[in-house]
């Protein structure tokens, strides 16, 4: 049954590309004042074995829930496609909190202090040394 409902997914993706491409074809031809009532007919021909496809998959239990925008939305995307890939460690768990138990140890960073010579520069880098070479 799994392999009959594949067939009909297939199915169904390829004739949806096909429609795509026939309703993109029908504009066109709209655009340039052409005569496209053919091409309108092989789409509803189209649509109408797409339904057919559609309950069929539904009767042998494909059915697929569409989500409106809020459950869209709701739904964590980025949860699932963060699955490390194979072969690749997975990630440590958070530590559980601060504390003396927690895990975390304390951490010293050295701060950076100011310059205890800096060299005296205007706007134009450099200009002091240059300046210097060229009065000697």
């Amino acid at each position: 049954m799994d392999n009959k409902l594949n067939e009909i997914r297939r199915k169904i993706r390829f004739l949806r590309a096909e429609m795509l491409s026939a309703e993109d074809n029908i504009r066109k031809r709209v655009n340039r004042d052409e005569d496209c009532s053919e091409a309108a007919l092989h789409l509803m021909s189209m649509r109408v074995v797409m339904f057919g496809l559609i309950g069929e998959r539904n009767r042998l239990g494909g059915e697929e829930r569409l989500l409106n925008v809020d459950e869209r939305l709701k739904l964590d995307v980025r949860a699932a496609s963060r699955k490390p890939a194979n072969g690749a460690p997975e990630r440590f768990p958070a530590k559980a909190g601060f504390g003396p138990d927690s895990g975390w140890g304390t951490v010293r960073v050295k701060k950076a202090g100011p310059i205890k010579n800096p060299e005296p520069r205007s706007d134009a880098i450099g200009t002091e040394k240059a300046r210097g070479r060229r009065e000697r």
